[in-house]
C-alpha cells in the first residue's frame, strides 16, 4: 500500500542550530553567574544588587519610552493613511524593535546581557544590526522554494490560492424544521418568572 510517506528509516541529521544553541545558552548562563560572583567578590553583595537594580530600572524606562514612540508612530501612520498620503518608510534599525530588545536585555539579570542591551541602545549599532537582519531575512525569503514559508504571504488571500472564487450558499438540513413563516417563530421562554 502506498501512503506517500517514505519508507526509508535513514536517520535525520541534526541541524547545527539544534546542537549549538542550547550549548551557547548554557555557556552564557554559566558566564553570567561567574561574572556576578566575581563582582560580588570584588565589591560585595551591595554592588551586585545595585548593578541588577540599575539594569532593571533602566530596562523598564527604555521599554516604556520605546512603546510610547511606537504608539506615536502608529498614530502618525494612521493619520497619513486617512489623509491619503503614503506612510514614510523607515530605515533598517530605526524602528523600536531593537530598542525594546535592548531594554529587555537590560532587565535580564547579568552583566553580559546588560552590556548587550546598552550596545543595542547605540544608534550606529542598531542601524548596522538592522541592515544585517533585514538583508538576511530578504535573502532567506527569496531563496525559499515555492510552497514553503516564503510563499505563504502570497497565498494568504481572501479567495482560493489558485485564484478561483466559488460562489454559493450553505443550506443546513440537519436542524429541526420550524413551524411558522418567519425566522422568529420558535419557542421563547417567558420573560418574567
Amino acid at each position: 500500500m502506498t501512503t506517500g510517506v517514505p519508507t526509508s528509516t535513514a536517520p535525520r541529521r541534526r541541524s547545527r542550530a539544534r546542537t549549538f544553541v542550547p550549548l551557547a545558552v548554557a555557556a552564557w548562563f554559566i558566564l553570567e553567574i561567574w561574572l556576578l560572583a566575581r563582582l560580588a567578590a570584588l565589591g560585595g553583595g551591595f554592588a551586585v544588587t545595585l548593578v541588577l537594580a540599575v539594569g532593571l530600572v533602566l530596562g523598564v524606562v527604555v521599554i516604556k519610552r520605546a512603546g510610547r514612540r511606537a504608539f506615536k508612530n502608529l498614530a502618525q501612520t494612521f493619520q497619513q493613511a486617512q489623509t491619503g498620503q503614503r506612510p514614510t518608510p523607515q530605515q533598517p534599525g530605526s524602528g523600536n524593535g531593537l530598542v525594546m530588545l535592548g531594554g529587555l536585555l537590560l532587565i535580564v539579570p547579568g552583566l553580559l546581557s546588560d552590556l548587550a542591551g546598552l550596545l543595542l541602545l547605540l544608534p550606529p549599532v542598531r542601524a548596522w544590526l538592522g541592515r544585517r537582519v533585514t538583508g538576511s531575512l530578504e535573502r532567506k525569503i527569496a531563496a525559499a522554494p515555492a510552497g514553503s514559508f516564503g510563499d505563504a504571504f502570497q497565498q494568504a488571500r481572501i479567495h482560493q490560492p489558485d485564484g478561483m472564487v466559488v460562489r454559493g450558499e450553505v443550506i443546513r438540513e440537519d436542524a429541526a424544521p420550524r413551524h411558522g413563516s418567519g425566522p422568529d417563530t420558535g419557542y421563547r421562554p417567558p420573560l418574567a418568572p
